[in-house]
């Protein structure tokens, strides 16, 4: 059977730009926003972070708790942030 992988929605696609602004907002780089994810217990690279940022890959919700919490935000914020 052939896997096709799921694309990023309407919704995917607005909270990736909401981590790119709140990140760029608070002069965090992806490499340190990264870093705070993993000292948060959720393993991600920069290289993770930046195709979440650029919509290549999906954001799951482990992901963007971690984020959030790394941005010093609630995830309703990322999530809510209009378009």
């Amino acid at each position: 059977m052939i896997k096709i992988p799921l694309g990023i929605g309407l919704t995917g696609q607005r909270t990736a730009r909401s981590i790119e602004r709140t990140r760029a907002a608070g002069g965090v780089s992806q490499r340190q926003l990264a870093d705070r994810v993993t000292a948060l217990g959720r393993p991600m690279t920069f290289t993770m972070l930046s195709r979440i940022e650029r919509r290549q890959r999906r954001c799951d919700v482990d992901d963007l708790v971690a984020i959030a919490a790394a941005l010093g935000v609630s995830p309703l914020d990322l999530l809510s942030e209009a378009p």
